[in-house]
Parts: structure tokens; C-alpha cells; sequence
């Protein structure tokens, strides 16, 4: 049970530093391809290079604040419905209780990985 707690407040943090991490590498490479643009003026094909990093870093931030929260989204359901049944095997009589908790927790988990998902749509079209 302190095993499941303790895998459940990691997987946690890891979504919540993964989310800050992605915002924090597409603002950062925002404001470097800003700081080139405003230093090289000269031509317009250095200012479209910068846009194209601007984009592509940007592109690799959401990439990676997808993957790394769905998989920890998915570690996280997993163990979720790994514990139920096995509570569920063990105390057959409280199967309700116990897979209306389950699903509750499942749906939770599903909002941290849509919110990273709407954040890194936000990423991508916003920053």
C-alpha cells in the first residue's frame, strides 16, 4: 500500500517537472532565437532560420511533454488496475467500492495527461 502511494506522488512530480520543464525549454528557446533576431537583423533568411528553430524547438518541447506524460499516465493506470483486481480478488464482496475508486482514480490521471496535452497544444500555436 506505502509502495503504491510512493509510485503514485513519482509519477505525480515527473508530469508536474515534465510540464514545467517543456514550458520552461520553449519559452527559453523563444527568447534565444529573439535575442539572435534582434542582434542579426541583416537578411531575411537568418531571421526565417530563427523562425524555423523557433518552430522546431517548439515542436520538440511538445513532443517530449506528450510522450514523457503519456507514458508516466500510463505506468500510473497500470498500476492502478493492477492493485484493484488484486484487492478485488481478495475481497470479492467489496468489488464495487473498490472499482468505483478505481475508475475515479483512473479518470484523474486521464486529466493530467489531457492537460498536458492541451499544454503542449498551447506550446506549439500560443508561445
Amino acid at each position: 500500500m506505502k509502495t503504491t502511494r510512493i509510485i503514485s506522488i513519482i509519477i505525480a512530480l515527473l508530469i508536474t517537472l515534465t510540464l514545467v520543464c517543456a514550458m520552461s525549454v520553449s519559452v527559453f528557446a523563444e527568447e534565444v532565437a529573439t535575442d539572435a533576431t534582434d542582434a542579426v537583423q541583416n537578411t531575411e533568411n537568418e531571421a526565417e532560420s530563427s523562425e524555423d528553430k523557433i518552430i522546431s524547438s517548439k515542436a520538440t518541447a511538445s513532443a517530449i511533454v506528450v510522450a514523457v506524460v503519456g507514458a508516466a499516465g500510463a505506468v500510473a493506470m497500470g498500476i492502478a488496475i493492477s492493485k484493484s483486481t488484486e484487492s478485488m480478488a481478495r475481497q470479492p464482496e467489496a468489488a464495487s467500492k473498490i472499482n468505483g475508486a478505481m475508475m475515479l482514480g483512473l479518470v484523474f490521471v486521464e486529466t493530467a495527461i489531457i492537460y498536458a496535452l492541451i499544454i503542449a497544444i498551447l506550446i506549439i500555436f500560443v508561445l
